[in-house]
This record gives structure tokens, C-alpha cells and sequence, in this order.
């Protein structure tokens, strides 16, 4: 089994350290400069070490950008996923929407990380992982609402999807922008629409 190959357990604390801290590199030169203008060499200035080092710890730049995108998938639904658990099934939809977007509000860098790894050629995307989950929480917001009609909770939950991105979208884009006023009119028509 190579380095690279090594679980997170297995590895000392100066190397977990030292893997943050590449990933954490990794996170803001592609928020800052995109995916095509992070390399492994700026990633090691970054980081204030040898290219040699990071590839120490990671066997490309695919790899290390890889890490670094499911560093911040991992925090993003760690939150929400946080923010569901603590609110009621009725209240779910909400509580996803309004954690969602907080947390990408508050972690621009994140957010662009996401956006980038999505679009470059390292990222390996499977639309029903993000759908998936926001499905299940919509299922069960409609039994704790008594909801009689049918739902079509996969659709649902894709056009919450385009809207939280279309919300975080205009925030980058435009910093006055007050998402946490546009997640309120997204909750509303989602409740609207689970409503019996």
C-alpha cells in the first residue's frame, strides 16, 4: 500500500496536519483562481512547501483537488445535515434550504470550490447524490404535513437545487445581495407547495 493509498488513521499527526493544510491551500487558490490556474506547484507556494512535498501526500493535482472538494462537501453537509436533524420533518425543507444557504454564504471559498470541481474534468458527478437526500427530507415533510396529493419529490427537489445555486450564484456575484431574505422566499414556496 503506497502513501497515498494509507487511511486518514494511519497516517502520524504531522502528516494529517500537513494534508489539511495542502487541502486548505487547495481551497482557496481555486476559489481564486479557478481550477485551470491552481497547479501543484502554486499549491506548494501556497503552502510554503515543496512540490516535492505535496506530492508527498497527494499523486497529482486531480487527487489533491479531489481532497480538497470533499473537504468542503463534508463540512457543507455535516451543517446541514446538522440543521435537519435538529428541526422536525415538517420543518425540514426548511431547516436544508436555510443551512445550505447560510453555510455557502458564509464560506464563499466553498462555494466556488464546489463550482469548480463540479465543472473541471477531476470531478466525478452523480446528479442523484445531491438530489437523493433533499428527496427524503421532502417524503417526509409531506407525511408530517398530511400531505394527500402526490409529490413529486425528485423534481421538487431538483428545482430547490436550481434555486439555492441561483441564490448563492447572485450572492458571488453580487455581495449586497440578501440570501438569507431569498431563502425565506424559497422556504415559502416550498411549504406552499407541501401545504394540504
Amino acid at each position: 500500500m503506497s502513501r497515498h493509498e494509507r487511511a486518514e488513521s494511519e497516517l502520524t499527526l504531522t502528516e494529517r496536519a500537513r494534508r489539511r493544510q495542502l487541502i486548505e491551500a487547495t481551497v482557496e487558490l481555486v476559489a481564486d483562481r479557478g481550477y485551470a490556474g491552481t497547479s501543484l506547484s502554486r499549491i506548494a507556494e501556497r503552502a510554503g512547501i515543496t512540490k516535492a512535498a505535496v506530492l508527498y501526500h497527494f499523486p497529482s493535482k486531480d487527487a489533491v483537488v479531489r481532497a480538497a472538494h470533499e473537504h468542503v462537501l463534508t463540512a457543507l453537509t455535516t451543517q446541514v445535515g446538522a440543521a435537519v436533524e435538529a428541526a422536525d420533518p415538517a420543518q425540514g425543507p426548511a431547516a436544508y434550504i436555510r443551512s445550505m444557504i447560510g453555510h455557502l454564504r458564509e464560506h464563499p471559498r466553498h462555494t466556488r470550490m464546489i463550482t469548480e470541481a463540479m465543472t473541471s474534468e477531476a470531478a466525478e458527478r452523480q446528479p442523484a447524490e445531491r438530489w437523493q437526500p433533499l428527496a427524503q427530507i421532502l417524503e417526509a415533510a409531506a407525511r408530517a404535513t398530511g400531505e394527500r396529493t402526490p409529490l413529486d419529490v425528485r423534481t421538487l427537489a431538483i428545482i430547490i437545487g436550481g434555486g439555492i445555486d441561483a441564490i448563492v450564484a447572485e450572492q458571488l456575484t453580487d455581495p449586497s445581495y440578501d440570501t438569507a431574505a431569498a431563502a425565506e422566499e424559497l422556504v415559502d414556496l416550498v411549504r406552499a407547495k407541501l401545504s394540504p
